[in-house]
């Protein structure tokens, strides 16, 4: 059972409002951070049994937040440095170090689901990927209000986030491409050069994105379409029509030739037994100088 506080209300209104509004404003994902922060740390605490070192919690959240997944691990910095951490879509690689050093640290992870584009909403590109992202915190007090945040040091090794490549539609890999939103609002646009993976120096929030298509040249292409398919059919009806014309006329060519043919075969007559070819006889009558007959 979750109990509901003045920062649980604020995020639910504050979702209501983002379905109609874009919520990319930095004050906006700063304040959804933290509110998801908090349900995260107060995650550990609802265990009978003290929570464990190296374990993964899911964070409990209202039911209108249930597209959005938050979970908590605590770890030593020690195990930081010689194993690294393997959770949600990150892998952090080993020999890292929390800056300012601490003993103890906890990292929250998140994937904001179908609330992504609301949040981290990028122009000219579409999300084909939700947002997810993570968090490291000073853990050696975690009573305290004012929790810290850390940086992470990896000795010049990248952290990769792994997507599934089930989310990158066919034939357009070549078009993906990474994105890191940094805390100050500003963004970061690389190349993948693994499919579904993508690579950072340090936490925040990631993506994979493909560059929309934009009305004009979309209207461009259209345009382009319908006159090359208008010019095509005129050209194919020419074509035939020319064609037809082709054949008639041969046509007319054979029936006169073969009726050319038909004329100029000679009668035949039978001679002593033999059949032979005969000309009709035309007999000219004579006419006499005077004209009588």
């Amino acid at each position: 059972m979750i109990v509901w506080n003045w920062n649980c209300i604020w995020l639910a209104l504050t979702l209501i409002s983002c379905s109609s509004v874009s919520c990319s404003d930095h004050f906006t994902t700063d304040s959804l951070d933290a509110s998801l922060e908090d349900f995260a740390f107060k995650t550990p605490l609802r265990h009978r049994h003290r929570p464990r070192t190296g374990a993964l919690y899911q964070a409990l959240l209202p039911a209108n937040l249930s597209s959005i997944d938050v979970s908590i691990v605590r770890l030593r910095s020690r195990r930081l440095w010689n194993m690294g951490a393997n959770f949600s879509f990150f892998h952090i690689p080993s020999r890292t170090m929390p800056l300012p050093h601490v003993k103890r640290l906890a990292i929250v992870y998140q994937n904001l689901g179908n609330w992504s584009s609301h949040f981290y909403g990028l122009k000219g590109y579409s999300l084909i990927t939700p947002a997810v992202g993570f968090t490291v915190f000073d853990a050696s007090n975690v009573s305290s209000k004012s929790i810290r945040k850390l940086s992470l040091s990896t000795m010049g090794k990248p952290i990769s986030i792994n997507f599934p490549t089930s989310a990158i539609p066919d034939g357009m890999i070549s078009k993906t491409r990474c994105v890191a939103f940094s805390g100050n609002g500003s963004f970061y646009l690389s190349e993948m050069s693994l499919p579904g993976v993508c690579y950072s120096g340090d936490q925040g929030h990631f993506a994979i994105v493909v560059p929309k298509e934009s009305k004009h040249r979309l209207w461009y292409l259209w345009v382009v379409g319908s006159v090359l398919g208008i010019s095509g059919m005129v050209v194919i009806v020419y074509v035939g029509m020319a064609s037809a014309r082709t054949l008639k006329t041969k046509k007319i060519q054979v029936e006169r030739q073969a009726q050319a043919d038909e004329d100029s075969i000679l009668e035949s007559r039978w001679v002593s037994g033999s059949k032979l070819p005969s000309a009709a006889v035309t007999r000219t009558q004579p006419v006499l100088e005077n004209g009588g007959v």
